[in-house]
């Protein structure tokens, strides 16, 4: 956040520059709470999901792309649960007083965002404190009244399915972290870019919101890792279930990772940051599932299956079917 450009000295400034992202609702950041209301025959769906600098983000990263993020961790949850993103709230914590420069990125990031995910800004607050900057961002999405996919109803029987790839992001990390790391694993400049890019720009799969909606039992967003949060639906489904780690998907780029070092499947499989889908489907509905998802632009793989209730809810087999013991069981906040 530092730059040559002159300091903000207060709040005023920081809500006039985002005062352009302000949706109806937010009464052009005037007073003191906002307004919405919802439409006729639909449920209000919220999530809360701050990022914070060195946890989320790296220090170096552009405002743009932390602005991007802050906004698109909170989306994939909506997503997840077959929602359409409406507005948000916001609030910002920093350290010292932005500049100017950084904070009009940062607001541009921000617009990217709202049109990519169709959603506004509504409000929230700034404060200055010690610590990192952080960025915290409560997401209001609509669903048809009754039709929220929820996380706690997968049933024995379900067919597991995640979208898209696994893994992109904790090498996109790594390649921050390690310049130079993609000429170790052999892999293209261009598949380095589109990795680093997974990390910091993740994509709600919004776009898989009617095929959640008709076919899945269970769904939520990954981001501590597939293990983790596939475990965390199992127990709350109070089921048990088989990952497949062969079926897991992976990028091309990942894949010639994969290769030139076996033990980083099971070791992506436990990563966090993917933002991608998770769903529990029961087989009468898999083929239109996968149709659907096809037809929106989003692949889907089958992964495994759910089991009834059993003491070890989760069970991860390798291609002969012997049971994988995990080193990491994903990310934890604490």
């Amino acid at each position: 956040m530092t730059g040559d450009d002159e300091a903000l000295v207060g709040e005023d400034a920081i809500i006039a520059l985002l005062r352009p992202l302000a949706g109806p609702g937010g009464l052009g950041f005037r007073d003191d709470c906002a307004v919405l209301t919802p439409r006729l025959g639909t449920d209000l769906v919220l999530k809360t999901d701050p990022i914070a600098e060195g946890v989320h983000f790296l220090p170096d990263d552009t405002p743009e792309d932390i602005a991007w993020k802050a906004l698109a961790v909170n989306v994939s949850d909506l997503a997840a649960k077959g929602a359409r993103p409406l507005a948000y709230l916001m609030a910002l914590s920093f350290p010292s007083a932005p500049t100017r420069s950084w904070l009009t990125r940062f607001a541009g990031g921000l617009a990217q965002a709202q049109a990519a995910f169709g959603c506004t800004l509504l409000g929230g607050d700034t404060d200055r404190r010690q610590g990192p900057i952080t960025i915290s961002v409560t997401v209001l999405g609509e669903v048809e009244t009754g039709a929220m996919v929820r996380r706690a109803t997968a049933r024995p029987g379900d067919l597991l399915y995640v979208s898209g790839s696994i893994g992109d992001a904790a090498l996109g990390l790594r390649l921050c972290r390690e310049p130079g790391l993609e000429q170790v694993w052999g892999i293209a400049a261009e598949q380095a870019a589109a990795l680093i890019a997974r990390y910091r720009r993740p994509l709600p799969r919004l776009a898989l919101g009617p095929a959640l909606r008709a076919h899945a039992s269970a769904s939520m967003d990954l981001s501590d890792g597939l293990v983790k949060d596939l475990g965390r639906m199992l127990r709350a489904s109070e089921v048990s279930g088989l990952l497949q780690l062969p079926r897991v998907p992976l990028s091309e780029a990942v894949s010639v990772v994969v290769r030139k070092e076996p033990a980083q499947l099971s070791q992506l499989a436990a990563a966090g940051d993917d933002y991608e889908i998770l769903a529990a489907v029961p087989p009468v509905s898999a083929a239109a599932f996968e149709r659907e998802a096809r037809a929106a632009g989003v692949s889907v793989t089958q992964i495994g299956h759910v089991g009834p209730a059993a003491k070890a809810p989760l069970t991860i087999s390798d291609a002969d079917g012997n049971d994988v013991q995990m080193q990491s069981g994903g990310w934890d906040h604490f």
